[in-house]
């Protein structure tokens, strides 16, 4: 058999034809070497798609577009591959759809005569540019050992990060040769026992990349939302949920957290919400200004967009594209922010293939496998030492958002989110109808990361005692509020009303955030707790007025608490001489009264 015959014949194994069609499944014959999870070409128009079953000779396939027009006995070929993402210079700052195809390059190829960006079916585009010229610094030299995970060479890819090209995983050896200067990702850039290492690499989205070890929460991700780092934080390489009803302000606050939390990069999957909102996350992050370079937020930020009206099987590939992404950063040393927006969406995808596929549905309609998929997902949130010789930390840190219908909490994704996030920040809707936001409701959400000795050595040695003291104040301001309600506030004691609007310096002044602020967007740690003082430094003063016959309701209203509210446009590198001095003058207003 000559070599074009061969090559024929490998084809024809691996050419299959359309037998059955339902919305985005289609079911293939004639895939005789196919695996599972394998990706293939459906029909004429080469749509992309992922085998998810195989019975008999039959393959099932989800679709990643609209399989509009397609027929039985068209051809199905299996690339041979499953879903990869490609890896290398050229991810930051880029739009990318669920399968990593981005969306910037489709929308010009598909543009219609009337100048409206169309993407084209079938599109099969590089996600990384081949052509681009990149400027490879190499950090070692020809003799070296190096191992699996091991820095090769940096890329100067934007002002914000240093690119760091490694040896790709399950490779290792003696470097023999090494290049420098302009390289395109293709070229090699180091040859390991003669083998050339290219900086482009690929990665199945679906297996975890593999690290040295797995490493304790004892770091706080900084989110600058003082209702998060004071009462709820979350650790780097952590995992968060936030559960929500509509309007409660889900994207909001993930959008919050993406643009100020102190993370090396950022990967914002959006899954499967509106398209306009989605819209204003392109249109902001390129405007916002990140505080740490001056340059674009987008420098540091890797976005990755299916809306609501794309196709659905996408949707549920969008996560798994997402954090492979994340974990190529983290493994060279970085700290990573995940925010999936949302898993209900995602959920839903997975509700609606099984569907199609026949499977005995469970909860609500959810297939059976719906816990293990998302435990699989936030599992590959960590903190980690990296693979290979040099001593380098990352983590990945899962921040996802549930859409439960009709805010009912009690439905499977909230539920099982609760069980594998280790941080669960519910959001409350009549706090977010009061305009009260972020409506982090503080009576239902918890943490489980314990960070205290990080807070008490970082930030200040007070903080745990003023963290604590916030939290059971609040809770005691709820059991008070039900009390008012059946019998009034004027049966409360005096020491009650002051902690009554105590409380309510502590919600209104404190706990409240705008995100539209440029002042109040972002609030440093050291403020937070320089606020925590000036507000506990109030009540003691209103107690002790209290104590001398004075009304609570007298001493809330003293011009000197009133200017409370001022507190969150305080510069950060004068919070602490502030607050300081106003406690004095609220101690020596309220010590006047009487």
């Amino acid at each position: 058999m000559t070599a074009t015959s061969a090559l024929d014949a490998g084809r024809a194994a691996r050419t299959g034809e359309i037998r059955r069609i339902a919305g985005p499944v289609v079911v293939a014959r004639g895939l005789d070497r196919v695996r599972l999870y394998n990706v293939v070409r459906v029909g004429e128009a080469a749509l992309p798609g992922e085998v998810i079953r195989l019975r008999g000779d039959l393959a099932t396939i989800q679709v990643y577009e609209n399989t509009g027009g397609l027929r039985v006995g068209e051809p199905v070929l299996d690339t041979g591959r499953p879903l990869e993402v490609e890896l290398g210079p050229g991810l930051l700052g880029r739009i990318f759809d669920g399968t990593q195809r981005p969306l910037d390059v489709l929308a010009r190829a598909g543009d219609d005569p009337a100048g409206r960006p169309l993407l084209p079916r079938g599109s099969s585009v590089p996600s990384l540019d081949r052509e681009r010229v990149w400027t490879f610094e190499p950090r070692v030299a020809p003799g070296d050992r190096v191992a699996a995970g091991d820095i090769l060479g940096v890329v100067a890819e934007t002002r914000a990060l240093e690119h760091r090209i490694l040896v790709p995983p399950g490779t290792g050896g003696v470097v023999t040769k090494v290049g420098s200067g302009p390289r395109r990702i293709k070229e090699p850039v180091a040859w390991i026992d003669d083998v050339p290492v290219p900086m482009l690499s690929r990665w199945p989205v679906r297996d975890p990349r593999p690290v040295a070890s797995r490493l304790a929460a004892s770091m706080p991700l900084i989110t600058g939302q003082r209702a998060i780092d004071v009462l709820f934080p979350i650790a780097r390489g952590g995992a968060a949920t936030i559960p929500g009803g509509f309007g409660t302000g889900k994207t909001v606050l993930q959008q919050s957290l993406a643009k100020w939390s102190h993370a090396d990069v950022v990967v914002y999957v959006g899954c499967g919400e509106r398209g306009n909102e989605l819209a204003e996350v392109l249109q902001e992050f390129p405007e916002l200004i990140d505080p740490r370079t001056g340059a674009s937020l987008m420098e540091r930020t890797i976005l990755i967009a299916n809306t609501s009206n794309m196709p659905v099987a996408a949707r549920e590939a969008s996560i798994y594209t997402g954090v492979t992404v994340a974990e190529y950063f983290r493994d060279q040393g970085y700290h990573v922010a995940l925010m999936a927006d949302s898993t209900s969406r995602w959920g839903e995808a997975l509700r609606e293939v099984s569907s199609r596929l026949e499977e005995m549905p469970a909860e609500e309609g959810y297939p059976a496998y719906l816990s293990s998929r998302l435990a699989e997902f936030y599992e590959r949130g960590a903190a980690v030492r990296c693979a290979g010789s040099q001593r380098r930390e990352g983590s990945v840190t899962i921040i996802g958002a549930v859409s439960p219908a009709g805010g009912d909490f009690s439905e499977p994704i909230t539920q099982h989110s609760l069980r594998l996030a280790g941080t669960f920040w519910a959001l409350d809707t009549p706090l977010a109808r009061a305009r009260h936001f972020p409506a982090i409701d503080w009576n239902r959400s918890y943490t489980l990361y314990d960070l205290a000795g990080w807070f008490d050595r970082e930030i200040g040695a007070d903080w745990t005692e003023h963290r604590a003291w916030a939290g059971q104040l609040l809770q005691r301001e709820a059991q008070l509020l039900e009390v008012v309600q059946l019998v009034g506030a004027d049966t409360l004691a005096a020491p009650e009303r002051v902690l009554l609007r105590t409380g309510r310096l502590l919600r209104e002044d404190f706990l409240q955030q705008s995100a539209f602020d440029d002042q109040d967007a972002y609030c440093d740690p050291r403020k937070q707790l320089a606020m925590l003082r000036a507000i506990r430094a109030a009540d003691s003063a209103m107690l002790a007025a209290a104590d001398r016959g004075v009304p609570a309701e007298a001493a809330g209203a003293a011009p000197s608490v009133t200017a409370l509210a001022q507190m969150r446009f305080w510069p950060v590198d004068e919070a602490e001489q502030r607050a300081a001095a106003l406690a004095d003058l609220i101690r020596t207003e309220l010590g006047g009264m009487g």
